[in-house]
């Protein structure tokens, strides 16, 4: 038997993820998600002419995670890198190396085979195959003396994981972390797979056996596996090239956006909302899409529909259990329909997408409900993720001790609760309620808490989560009060006094392990989300610490002389920040996803300098990343040896693709600057991913939309006015509180000698109409004519 061939990795439908097949919380699935943690089965695979002794059924893992007994036995060279991900194997009897040079020869030298594994600190089943095999001194004792291996962080060097995931994915249809591949020494991948059990079982080969068979077959047919090696590559680089094809134009925007909200329309959940029945996860770039589908057609039925799915979808995961109801902030995904029982690990990418994404909703509809959760978002990331310095950690996983004498973390563990606990925490009876009604039974009825648990076993194979409850919003605040007679404000008041006991009781337990490495990519992320927030809430706390986030990257995650961005630094000793020994330069999602928050800062502070900073950068990513012949953006820089693939990513995924963000960053950089061939690069962007728009827009929504903005072209909207007086004020409050997707905003000050007025001479001839602070809507070097009113403004914008 043979491996399956190269081919396309199919498409899941219900939200832009790739197909990965997914399946209940946690059996022994690897994580993915196409971004960083959510879980389906990658399907192990071997290159063909290798047999296909990986293949078959994922076999069950252990479920809990031991406490490792007293000081340790091996140090690796993984002690001396920064990443939190390496450092949790720097005592693996395995002799791991990190990604580089050192490792290369050595394979070479030796004529080794490499093992690569590819993972991040709080994937769920890393942790898991790490306890069972890299743990293990007898595989450990297998992998060094037959492999050279190599230990990689997927989020520090996401070139990396993205090569050799696109040859997992292409070989099986799947993938996932831990990533497992082997490479020849000269880094060409012949089989892989994702997380494999460490033993034989009847319906599959174990790892340490795999091992063994990997390493006598290249002992006895190298030559094979070299040549196959090298057939791989070639395949892999024709069916992964993203170009232009002939005079190709950007496809027409009104057939892509009908195509893609028929598709999302198609695999709504009419019931819970969301794009899949299960597992479910949030997707923002969906209903980013969705809102703007509304913007462009808010008179039809359509554009109802789209809203209506927006805020559904929106209003289900709040009250689910996906949101932390007593920590605020949102886990990764729901293993349900019901957003109920979640992947507990929380990122930094979901609770900046998200908190946007509720600001939107407010914008939209007014609902307080939707600030409320923007507000809970934005204050989990300040409390648990925020570094003193300014920037934004990375994740809190999903596994801890469930007490501070347990021996064995179990997934979720901070988060969940028996009711025993909840009745012990919530005694008081409730005045004005029927006799013997205690504040507990209130609380436990409004979340949906049993007394024998409310976790469905289907939901927790490993029962991990046995006699617990997630907490769920089971009841409108108009009906637990009608069920225990009460005025509403007063059970408003009971469950904040509960939520507070609650919390106060959680912060007794062990926390999660906390991934404090700090991402330009996810910062980005976040500053736009707490720049949104602001700017949509009027609340210009949030406008000052987006702010102090930018300014930590300047100082942290820039290099001045050669203008160019890093991708990461770390928290270190006496919580200072770190940089690693050779820091790891940015790649093109850290301009795009900083260059687009710094747009968004622009916006909600009015600060110049920030956007200044994004058209500098806008330069860098051009000259880094563009290409010239087949147009759009690689995902990295050329002239790195060790990878043998630069790509382009082609779908959005829990993270927006770069290249549909940066369509929409090239034109507001276009308004901002009078460039316009930053308009011509945006259209030659859509040309070249013209096909893959046409035929499968849900793949790529945050660009289905970009070719909105596109073909509608930006308005730039004008505030001519003391940025300090009143009347100013009021007009930038109502541009801020109306949702327009093809809108950029800019304030003229009247200082000539500022760098907008620079940019954009025309600039100088707006002037304020008797005095007052008046507004412009400009387009193609067009502008309407003024209005002073933001009456008048609001119409304008809503036209």
């Amino acid at each position: 038997m043979f491996a399956a061939p190269l081919r396309r990795a199919r498409r899941y439908r219900g939200g832009g993820h790739r197909d990965r097949g997914r399946a209940p919380r946690a059996p022994a699935w690897p994580c993915w998600d196409g971004g960083g943690g959510s879980c389906g089965p990658g399907t192990p695979l071997c290159a063909p002419n290798f047999p296909v002794f990986l293949t078959g059924s994922i076999a069950m893992a252990t479920a809990g995670r031991a406490r490792p007994p007293g000081p340790p036995r091996y140090t690796n060279r993984l002690i001396n890198e920064k990443s939190p991900y390496l450092l949790q194997h720097a005592h693996n009897p395995v002799d791991w190396y990190p990604w580089g040079q050192e490792a290369f020869d050595k394979a070479k030298k030796e004529n080794k085979l490499i093992f690569l594994s590819v993972g991040y600190s709080t994937c769920h089943w890393c942790h898991v195959m790490e306890e069972e095999s890299f743990q293990n001194k007898e595989i450990g004792a297998i992998m060094n003396e037959n492999f050279v291996c190599i230990k990689v962080d997927r989020e520090e060097r996401p070139d990396v994981d993205k090569v050799y995931m696109t040859f997992v994915q292409a070989t099986s249809g799947g993938g996932g972390w831990p990533m497992s591949v082997w490479l020849t020494p000269d880094l060409k991948p012949f089989a892989g797979g994702t997380y494999f059990p460490p033993e034989d079982s009847a319906r599959r080969v174990g790892f340490r056996t795999l091992l063994l068979r990997v390493a006598e077959q290249w002992r006895q047919n190298k030559d094979a596996l070299l040549e196959s090696s090298q057939k791989i590559l070639e395949a892999l680089l024709a069916m992964s090239q993203i170009r232009v094809q002939g005079q190709q134009s950007p496809p027409p925007s009104e057939e892509v956006m009908a195509t893609c909200f028929q598709q999302l329309s198609n695999s709504y959940d009419e019931d819970y909302g969301g794009f899949s029945e299960s597992p479910k996860f949030p997707t923002p770039v969906n209903l980013n899409f969705l809102f703007t589908y509304w913007a462009l057609h808010r008179a039809t039925p359509e554009g109802a529909r789209a809203l209506q799915m927006a805020l559904h979808t929106l209003k289900m995961m709040a009250h689910g259990g996906i949101h932390d109801h007593i920590g605020q902030g949102f886990h990764r995904y729901s293993t349900d329909q019901h957003w109920h029982v979640p992947h507990f690990e929380k990122m930094l990418y979901d609770q900046g997408q998200l908190a946007a994404a509720y600001s939107r909703a407010f914008q939209i509809s007014g609902d307080e409900f939707f600030a409320d959760v923007a507000g809970d978002i934005l204050l989990y990331v300040s409390w648990d993720l925020g570094d003193q310095a300014g920037g934004f950690y990375s994740a809190e996983d999903a596994d801890s001790y469930p007490t501070t004498t347990s021996s064995e973390k179990r997934e979720g563990a901070f988060c969940v609760w028996a009711a025993e606990e909840i009745r012990a925490l919530l005694p008081d009876p409730v005045e004005g309620a029927a006799e013997g009604t205690t504040l507990g039974d209130v609380f436990m009825h409004h979340y949906g808490v049993k007394e024998d648990g409310n976790v469905s076993p289907m939901q927790d194979p490993h029962q991990e989560l046995k006699g617990k409850n997630v907490l769920i919003v089971r009841s409108s605040p108009e009906l637990t009060a009608a069920r225990f007679g009460l005025e509403q404000g007063r059970l408003s008041a009971l469950l904040q006094e509960s939520q507070r006991r609650l919390q106060a009781a959680r912060a007794q337990r062990p926390r999660p392990h906390l991934d404090t490495k700090m991402l330009a990519s996810w910062n980005g992320l976040m500053i736009s989300g707490f720049a949104q927030a602001g700017a949509a809430l009027a609340r210009q706390e949030y406008v000052s610490r987006a702010a102090q986030a930018a300014g930590f990257l300047r100082r942290h995650l820039f290099d001045p002389a050669s203008g160019r961005l890093l991708r990461s630094c770390y928290r270190g000793e006496d919580d200072a920040v770190e940089q690693s020994a050779v820091p790891i330069q940015g790649f093109l999602e850290d301009y795009v996803f900083v260059i687009q928050a710094l747009f968004d800062l622009y916006e909600a502070s009015l600060d110049q300098s920030w956007l200044e900073w994004a058209l500098q950068l806008q330069h860098t990513q051009d000259k880094l990343f563009w290409d010239p012949k087949g147009f759009a953006y690689f995902s990295s820089e050329a002239g790195d040896s060790s990878l043998l693939l630069r790509l382009k990513d082609d779908q959005d995924g829990a993270e927006p693709n770069a290249n549909s963000v940066t369509v929409t960053n090239l034109l507001r950089a276009a308004c901002y600057s009078g460039h316009t061939e930053w308009v011509e690069k945006a259209g030659q962007i859509l040309a070249a991913f013209s096909e893959r728009l046409q035929k499968i827009p849900l793949a790529l929504p945050e660009m289905a939309r970009a070719t909105a903005v596109f073909h509608h072209t930006l308005k730039q909207v004008v505030i001519c006015g003391d940025p300090h007086g009143e009347d100013t004020k009021e007009m930038l409050r109502c541009v801020h509180s109306v949702f327009s997707p093809n809108k950029v905003l800019m304030l003229a000050d009247g200082d000539g000698a500022g760098f907008l007025y620079r940019q954009l001479p025309f600039l100088s001839s707006l002037e304020r109409k008797d005095g007052k602070a008046t507004a412009y809507l400009c387009s193609n070097f067009a502008c309407s004519l003024p209005v002073t009113s933001p009456q008048e403004l609001r119409g304008l914008l809503c036209q």
